[in-house]
């Protein structure tokens, strides 16, 4: 719960209203929608300010698209090079394994 608390300090997600009763919080559909696009940006290690700018064009719909193009055209390069280092390190662990194939000693 402290992380949606942070959210909402941080304005990525709205205040949620408390109930007269008991003064908890009460989320609905509309939070849970949010806190599900903030957690798949975070997986993409967006930060805080690229997923303002991503929820401010998803509430102006209407304006232009060319800044949320550039920060996901910044993600994708961002992808691509994890991509090579990801592949770069698979062929180091092929060739390791290929230089243990029978059942003898590690010094060997």
């Amino acid at each position: 719960m402290e992380t949606v608390r942070y959210y909402e300090r941080e304005g990525l997600l709205p205040e949620a209203r408390r109930n007269p009763f008991n003064n908890y919080r009460e989320y609905g559909a509309v939070h849970l929608e949010r806190l599900v696009f903030i957690r798949s940006c975070r997986a993409l290690e967006m930060t805080r300010q690229e997923i303002r700018k991503l929820l401010q064009a998803r509430a102006e719909p209407d304006a232009s698209c060319a800044s949320i193009n550039d920060l996901i055209d910044q993600h994708l390069a961002h992808v691509s090079a994890r991509l090579a280092e990801l592949q770069a390190l698979q062929q180091q662990l092929h060739d390791l394994r290929s230089q243990c194939r029978a059942v003898h000693a590690t010094r060997d």
